[in-house]
């Protein structure tokens, strides 16, 4: 989270891709958190996404995302997630001499979903796809599985020295009593929910719509994946899709859908509100610290930013026992 991505220029880019895969076409940049990203398109038409991983990020890491790829492409063939390109030898990833790892995926196509209205069908469509994903991950296992990552819900705590970064008043606030809840209530249940590696980046620019944006046809970004409890791959799935004016009625939507396809166990269902919560406040925290870290690529740290926090600041305003019990009787209605 701190290293700067690779740099390579286009030309040393394209020829690697050429050397290893065989292919030859034009490079558009793509954003990326850590990485650095590329669209190749070929002289026939076809598209891929070139991928160039952040020297700073273990090897194992990026093998994990790797191998987990293939084994949902196994697992779930018709689960809309891309698939990884071998290279001329056979490789998946080559290594480079600056530390980089370079992998080539197919392009999915679609509309991503922030740029769409968004739609009772399509947050459904979030969860049951979220769902479908985690149950297609069940099982999976890798050396690398418990690495940790800054973003992922259980590790909340740890957000605290830089909450700093946060400079509202009132958003601050509201992040550092979602902490203290943290610390009391959350962290301690934990440990007895069911565990597995999970996706833990369903956000709106990781998601394609299909042409009538009634659900969803791509899932892109493995890079964020972890083992930790599933049902944290629903609350970061949900925190993006909170609409201030009805939050929980939003919220109900994407977790109703995970529900049909994975039923909420009454562990997981007593702390959903609550990570959903927590998400929104590593979203916070987060963007406004890598913002203030990389100014130049402040508007890609912080798109998530208002969504968010507008969503958090609605559903910190509800009575938890209310909302819990009315998430419970819409769950109740919704049963597979």
């Amino acid at each position: 989270m701190t290293s700067d991505q690779p740099r390579l220029t286009p030309d040393r880019v394209r020829a690697l891709v050429e050397a290893h895969f065989e292919r030859i076409g034009a490079l558009d940049p793509l954003t990326s958190e850590r990485d650095q990203n590329f669209r190749l398109t070929t002289a026939g038409g076809e598209r891929f996404v070139v991928k160039i991983a952040n020297a700073a990020e273990p090897a194992e890491v990026t093998n994990f995302q790797t191998e987990a790829l293939l084994h949902v492409a196994r697992r779930a063939p018709g689960l809309p997630v891309p698939r990884v390109v071998p290279a001329r030898d056979g490789r998946v990833e080559i290594p480079l001499g600056s530390g980089s790892i370079l992998r080539l995926l197919t392009w999915l196509d679609g509309t991503p979903l922030h740029a769409v209205p968004a739609t009772p069908a399509l947050r459904r469509a979030v969860g049951v796809t979220a769902a479908r994903l985690t149950r297609a991950l069940e099982g999976f296992a890798h050396p690398a599985q418990d690495h940790e990552l800054i973003w992922d819900i259980r590790n909340a705590a740890k957000l605290r020295p830089l909450l700093p970064s946060v400079a509202d008043p009132g958003l601050h606030a509201l992040c550092a009593a979602a902490l203290d809840r943290f610390d009391a209530d959350i962290a301690p249940a934990l440990p007895d929910l069911p565990w597995q590696v999970v996706h833990a980046d369903f956000n709106p620019h990781n998601l394609l719509t299909d042409p009538g944006a009634t659900g969803i046809a791509g899932i892109l970004d493995f890079g964020d994946m972890v083992r930790t409890p599933r049902i944290c791959d629903l609350a970061v799935a949900a925190s993006y899709q909170a609409d201030p004016a009805d939050p929980l009625g939003t919220l109900s939507a994407v977790i109703a859908g995970w529900h049909s396809v994975l039923p909420l166990l009454p562990g997981e269902k007593a702390l959903i509100l609550d990570l959903v919560a927590m998400r929104m406040v590593t979203t916070a925290v987060l963007s406004n610290w890598r913002a203030a870290r990389q100014p130049e690529n402040a508007a890609y740290f912080l798109r998530n930013l208002p969504s968010s926090r507008a969503g958090f600041e609605a559903l910190s305003a509800l009575d938890p026992d209310t909302a819990r019990a009315r998430l419970s009787a819409a769950l109740a209605k919704d049963l597979p």
